[in-house]
């Protein structure tokens, strides 16, 4: 049978109950939200379904069934984001030429590819810093030799690259963010919005202040889940 569970008009779902034990278990759905299946007219409390469901189950032979651990609180699912302040990010990326950004993206695409596995965020940041750092090599030899007075050529091949790598970069960004919006509208409901807008401008710096609040909202479900 498959649920929805609705919060703060958001709807959710389909889940499974042992999605719902799950997401209960780890904090990401709360016992208080609603929750229906397609035959029902009326939402009730997740709290009353899994209370329902905590009923003797019997397999095909009539023997009980073993319970299903249900413990609230119990720990996260899923690993939490990186926890680096967005501020001291960008702060590291004005003194470092962008270089941590550039590594700092990598991390993330990293962490997501380990909550979405399919995710092909990692892949296109891994090529997007490979071109960043064949055109920073052929920007090197353009400044060496104005330092040294000489006329340096143009290098169409560079410009190329600098094109290719901005051109990958762009689409990392957005494979990282639909990566965002799919784990977190479905494996974990929190309802997160990305703007484009700021994705093509701001690309990892805003999703990290994204996180950064994901992160705030996972410690409040776990803290209310100590405390039910």
């Amino acid at each position: 049978m498959q649920y929805q569970v609705t919060r703060n008009g958001q709807t959710y779902g389909p889940y499974t109950l042992e999605d719902l034990q799950r997401y209960v278990a780890s904090g990401h759905i709360l016992p208080s939200d609603l929750a229906r299946t397609e035959e029902q007219t009326e939402w009730v409390p997740v709290a009353q379904i899994l209370g329902m469901a905590a009923a003797p189950i019997t397999d095909s032979a009539g023997v009980p069934a073993a319970p299903t651990a249900y413990a609230p609180g119990a720990g996260a699912a899923f690993e939490n984001p990186p926890n680096l302040h967005w501020a001291l990010e960008l702060l590291l990326g004005f003194f470092t030429l962008g270089l941590f950004v550039v590594v700092w993206n990598l991390v993330l695409a990293a962490w997501a590819k380990r909550i979405e596995p399919i995710s092909q965020a990692l892949m296109y940041y891994i090529i997007a810093t490979v071109l960043i750092v064949l055109n920073f090599g052929g920007s090197f030899g353009t400044f060496v030799a104005m330092a040294h007075h000489h006329q340096p050529h143009q290098n169409v091949v560079g410009g190329l690259i600098g094109i290719a790598s901005w051109v990958v970069r762009l689409i990392a960004r957005f494979v990282l963010r639909e990566t965002l919006l799919q784990h977190y509208n479905g494996a974990e409901p929190i309802g997160l919005r990305l703007s484009a807008v700021m994705t093509f401008f701001f690309g990892g710096i805003y999703f990290q202040y994204k996180l950064n609040e994901i992160n705030q909202i996972k410690q409040g479900f776990r803290y209310r889940s100590a405390v039910l």
